[in-house]
């Protein structure tokens, strides 16, 4: 059964299709037109680049990375917490980039790397350190949305972190979340969408923006490999998407030694972070809550 935010989403972009056909506008082309106007400022190569070659391998020191990053990227005090989720792990970090209405967008990667030999550059360096990117993109002005980016701790223990965060929601906060859009192992290949575990409404949004952006995308669903944080919040009818870049070609790298650096793409790497900035820019500014402009509390 579609969630009431779903509807809520369908009904936006129903209105904005009859609004396309009224003005003599082929209803198929209206999400890409739309689409096509979105623009966000990006970080240089360089300083994405920058960050993903700062990978360490202890999960403590990766948390400690992020949350330095979402201030020096603009996230202010008041914006930027921690929140313990289990005794002897890092906590979440979180950066709230506040906008005008209540209605949310939660942006989240897990920090943590699985136990071993693994470095977890892929899963999921690749994902967290894109986060403080994307604040920087989205910080750059007005937002009807307020945006909550969150690097979750304990994903590769059985989603501690995003578990703890969904569950400590009270039922008027996760009403007022609009989509949680969650980014595991980039990388390795042009960006892929876990279809089957996505919401329509953001899959079609998605596709929109790769189409006027140029820029690929294609489904890779990754049923038989694992769970993601996405699925945290599933449990509670939360609109959700996972992006990621895993295909059968490279499955193996996951939780193995050739979980490095080297395994990475990085014109690949980068074009996924230019897709995501752009999607999000898209379903703050395409996709308009109501009441946006009229303010209201959107604590978190």
């Amino acid at each position: 059964m579609a969630s009431r935010t779903a509807w809520r989403w369908l009904r936006r972009l129903i209105v904005r299709l009859i609004a396309g056909i009224a003005c003599g506008v082929f209803a198929c082309s209206v999400c890409t037109s739309a689409a096509a106007q979105i623009h966000t400022r990006l970080e240089p190569r360089a300083v994405v680049e920058k960050r993903l070659q700062s990978f360490r391998t202890d999960n403590g020191e990766r948390e400690a990375m992020i949350q330095k990053w979402f201030a020096e990227s603009g996230c202010v005090k008041t914006g930027l917490s921690v929140q313990p989720a289990q005794f002897g792990l890092p906590p979440n970090v979180i950066c709230v980039l506040r906008g005008e209405s209540r209605e949310i967008i939660v942006v989240g990667a897990h920090t943590d790397k699985v136990q071993g030999a693994s470095n977890g550059v892929v899963d999921n360096w690749t994902g967290a350190a894109l986060l403080p990117s994307l604040l920087f993109s989205l910080n750059g002005g007005k937002r009807h949305h307020t945006f909550v980016f969150v690097g979750f701790t304990g994903e590769e223990q059985g989603m501690i972190g995003s578990e703890y965060y969904a569950r400590h929601l009270t039922a008027e906060q996760r009403a007022h979340i609009e989509a949680m859009v969650n980014m595991d192992s980039l990388g390795l290949a042009p960006t892929k969408v876990w279809a089957s575990h996505s919401d329509r409404v953001l899959l079609d949004a998605l596709a929109s923006v790769a189409t006027a952006s140029k820029l690929p995308i294609s489904t890779m669903n990754v049923d038989n490999l694992g769970t993601t944080d996405s699925e945290s919040f599933a449990t509670y009818h939360i609109p959700r998407i996972t992006l990621h870049s895993v295909t059968p070609e490279t499955m193996h790298v996951l939780h193995s030694p050739e979980d490095r650096l080297a395994a990475i793409k990085m014109d690949d790497y980068y074009d996924s972070y230019r897709l995501i900035a752009e999607y999000l820019a898209y379903l703050d500014d395409v996709i308009k809550p109501a009441g946006a402009g009229k303010g209201g509390d959107a604590s978190h």
